[in-house]
């Protein structure tokens, strides 16, 4: 089994490291966190991704911590909540996150949505995200969502350019327009609904390519976005789920399936048009 110090990772904007694949905990119970968390810890995963949103930051603390990990091991991210994006509101929910998962740092925090419909100006929330950085509470600081013109503001009026955006992206949305300007301009990008929630993993081309590499549909789908430079973060609450999602290594997609699979963009969504969504969940 590939062991973690084979993962590689990948340098973001501040020179912090993020390895480039890790486990996803969006919609998993906060009953089946803890397990499936410390499950991909003892697989090698030494990347997490939660927020506040999902509910379920506790149990991914109690499982870092009760992992047998150091806490500086473990890369953790979590996401401000739409309904605090007022500036002393993302201060005050990024240190509950700290409280709720009992660590002194997050790797990376980030604004999970944009919201550009809402009255409160998400410049003055990433203004917020700069001072909890220099607070040193935080490694690295980025956005979730964000489309050019979201970045454009935020490099035109603030002082940090963001580590990371995470954006959906799989074979059926390639999202290059904003894949490519994030990383123009020295922004990692993370991969969200990597697999499109399971809809490519019947798709011939992606089937076809996987027989022939005696590999999963998959894990060639998780390959191809790790070849693009992408990090990836799937999720999974069955063992061998998640083993299977962590041996994408000992294999390589050619340039022929690579081009093969970026043939399959539909331009299709699985989730909300970032410049519309404006979801603010009640407390």
């Amino acid at each position: 089994m590939t062991a973690a110090e084979d993962i590689p990772t990948v340098m973001l904007n501040n020179e912090v490291e993020i390895p480039q694949l890790g486990f996803g905990v969006f919609q998993i119970k906060p009953e089946e966190t803890k397990q499936a968390t410390l499950t991909a810890l003892e697989i090698g995963y030494r990347h997490i991704d939660t927020a506040q949103m999902y509910g379920n930051e506790a149990e991914v603390g109690e499982a870092v911590r009760e992992s047998g990990l150091e806490r500086e091991q473990v890369f953790v991210t979590s996401k401000l909540n739409n309904g605090y994006h007022d500036p002393q509101a993302a201060a005050d929910a990024f240190q509950r996150s700290l409280d709720v998962m009992k660590f002194d740092f997050l790797d990376l925090f980030l604004i999970h949505w944009p919201l550009p419909t809402i009255d409160i100006d998400y410049v003055d929330t990433w203004k917020a995200l700069e001072k909890i950085l220099e607070s040193g509470r935080v490694e690295a600081i980025g956005v979730s969502n964000f489309q050019p013109a979201h970045l454009q503001r935020l490099f035109d009026e603030t002082g940090v350019v963001p580590a990371v955006n995470q954006i959906e992206v799989h074979p059926y949305f390639a999202n290059n327009e904003t894949r490519e300007f994030s990383k123009q301009h020295g922004i990692a990008v993370e991969a969200w609904s990597p697999i499109a929630q399971g809809k490519v993993l019947g798709d011939e081309t992606i089937t076809g390519i996987a027989q022939r590499l005696g590999k999963t549909p998959a894990q060639v789908t998780l390959r191809w976005h790790i070849q693009r430079g992408d990090i990836v973060f799937p999720k999974s609450v069955t063992r061998e789920r998640v083993v299977e999602n962590f041996e994408l290594w000992d294999f390589e997609l050619t340039g022929d399936d690579m081009s093969a699979i970026d043939g399959l963009d539909k331009n299709e969504r699985i989730g909300p048009n970032p410049e519309e969504f404006d979801y603010i969940p009640q407390d």
